[in-house]
């Protein structure tokens, strides 16, 4: 049998779930008769493969681990759009055993479609593949889902789904009803190949955080990993798939459709094949030895520490938020931190002063208002931005026309009308590294489950710090300081404002109105 799309999600990550569900609604013109089964059949644990004992990835882990020792692993930054995509490519046509992939939104466009063609190719082939994804905007796609878990080698797990499945009415209902749990989402990104390598951060699938969209694209950062942050990522990994929060794709009433899945199989293959943005990446599976085994010999070597919100049988265990500015406290002299949504609070306002009273350089990159896909994000986080300055941080806020733009964040032939910040990442010091799905907003310390990895490794932090300052620097961010009498003042290389920058009035007029919403859901 063959599979179907991928299952359909929208571009706007954060905005209200009701506005989403009319925009899903108008996407699809209706939605099947489909639920949950009455009784969930929660199935048996299960769990990783262990780790690949042939094949490539298994040859190079094994390797780095022999030189450096078994808690070692090696790591690269995937900053640019086109690497995050093209390495991805990399590991899944490299998979013998098993390829586990956890995300919050895959998008059925030209990236998402053809992930999931190498991930089918790679299970026909024999490799075991699993698949969790958030069901936050799953809704009318239960055929594909059911004939996706159809396929031999796959498995398909959703977390925290909807029991009413079949119409916009009923699903807004049990939002309405239910709104505690179904507001909780897994916000986590992760891709694990077998129990080898890794790709950790904050990218989800889809067009907009691999460059390849045309209205706007992402800068965003993942984390590769060779060695034993692979067996980290498995046990978390295995955590979220034996969770009560997730649910197998088998108590969906939707039923496979071999005719169906033959026919999205084939408008896959065709999409993938035809499409323009894709033209710097291979179309079909290939041997990817030689790049691989440079990759390997380039890689940071460090440890590491996964760190991840756990799934409690009744709430989410919240962490990641202590597990942060414990790492963050860590600092002696320097603390960068680039992070796409930031709405403080008094007690972060706090934290920054006490890191700066005791000689820590804080300097901090988030979205401006120009560059941000979220106006209610930047509704929250502005009256804050007076307060961290006088705090001692040093802030800076991206550029919507950043110079990287067609360096890093769109990938030819693409070319975006703006560019926003998505990453979520900080170094300690020079020699600890964060990477992962963690915003520093209410939404992701209080209701999502996130995750990171926090590495020591004072050759990848080096690198991470010429990330952040590369990005900071006036071609690509404003610099916002208070002027003599106080108030705020944006600078770049080649303009001083004394206004938020914004791409037109209309982001300004929603800026207003956002402000009327709940700061923490956000």
């Amino acid at each position: 049998m063959s599979p179907a799309l991928p299952p359909v999600t929208l571009p706007s990550l954060r905005v209200s779930a009701f506005t989403c569900f009319l925009m899903l609604f108008a996407l699809l013109g209706g939605c099947s008769s489909h639920s949950l089964q009455d009784e969930i059949v929660q199935m048996p644990p299960s769990y990783a493969l262990p780790p690949a004992e042939s094949g490539l990835l298994a040859e190079l882990g094994q390797a780095l681990q022999d030189e450096h020792g078994a808690q070692a692993s090696g790591f690269r930054i995937l900053d640019d759009s086109r690497s995050s995509l093209y390495w991805r490519l990399a590991l899944i046509d490299s998979a013998v055993s098993s390829l586990d992939i956890q995300t919050y939104l895959w998008y059925p466009d030209v990236s998402g479609k053809l992930i999931l063609e190498r991930a089918v190719l790679a299970a026909r082939r024999g490799v075991k593949v699993r698949l969790i994804v958030d069901d936050l905007l799953l809704q009318g796609h239960d055929d594909l889902i059911a004939n996706l878990e159809a396929q031999p080698n796959i498995e398909f797990r959703i977390f925290n789904p909807w029991s009413e499945r079949s119409s916009l009415a009923h699903r807004v209902g049990q939002m309405l009803a239910e709104m505690e749990r179904l507001n909780t989402r897994m916000h986590d990104k992760l891709m694990i190949v077998d129990g080898r390598a890794v790709v950790i951060g904050g990218r989800n699938i889809g067009d907009h955080y691999f460059g390849l969209h045309e209205t706007y694209n992402f800068h965003d950062t993942d984390l590769f990993g060779l060695g034993h942050i692979a067996e980290q990522a498995g046990g978390m990994f295995d955590s979220f798939w034996n969770s009560e929060w997730v649910v197998s794709a088998q108590n969906l009433s939707a039923q496979a459709d071999p005719a169906l899945a033959a026919q999205q199989w084939r408008a896959i293959q065709d999409s993938t094949a035809s499409a323009p943005q894709l033209e710097q990446f291979p179309r079909q599976p290939r041997d990817w030895s030689r790049e691989l085994r440079e990759q390997a010999a380039a890689l940071r070597i460090g440890t590491s520490e996964l760190i991840y919100d756990a799934t409690a049988q009744d709430a989410i265990d919240q962490q990641l938020i202590s597990s942060m500015f414990n790492l963050f406290d860590r600092a002696q002299s320097e603390l960068l931190v680039m992070n796409a949504y930031i709405i403080p609070a008094q007690k972060a306002v706090d934290f920054m002063r006490a890191l700066d009273e005791r000689g820590v350089n804080v300097r901090i990159l988030t979205n401006s208002l120009a560059s941000h896909d979220v106006p209610a994000v930047n509704s929250h986080y502005e009256p804050w931005r007076d307060d961290l300055i006088a705090a001692g941080v040093d802030l800076y806020e991206m550029r919507s026309d950043p110079a990287i733009q067609s360096t890093v964040v769109d990938v030819a032939p693409v070319q975006a009308q703006f560019t926003g910040l998505h990453s979520k990442t900080a170094v300690v010091d020079r020699r600890y590294v964060f990477v992962g799905s963690m915003n520093l907003d209410p939404r992701s310390a209080k209701i999502n489950t996130e995750m990171g990895a926090i590495v020591d490794s004072p050759a990848l932090a080096a690198d991470m710090a010429a990330v952040i300052e590369r990005d900071m620097s006036g071609d690509n961010a404003w610099h916002v300081t208070l002027d003599d009498d106080g108030d705020l003042r944006w600078q770049n290389s080649e303009e001083i404002r004394d206004s938020q920058p914004a791409r037109d009035g209309m982001q300004r007029v929603m800026n207003v109105i956002m402000k009327l919403g709940p700061r923490d859901q956000y």
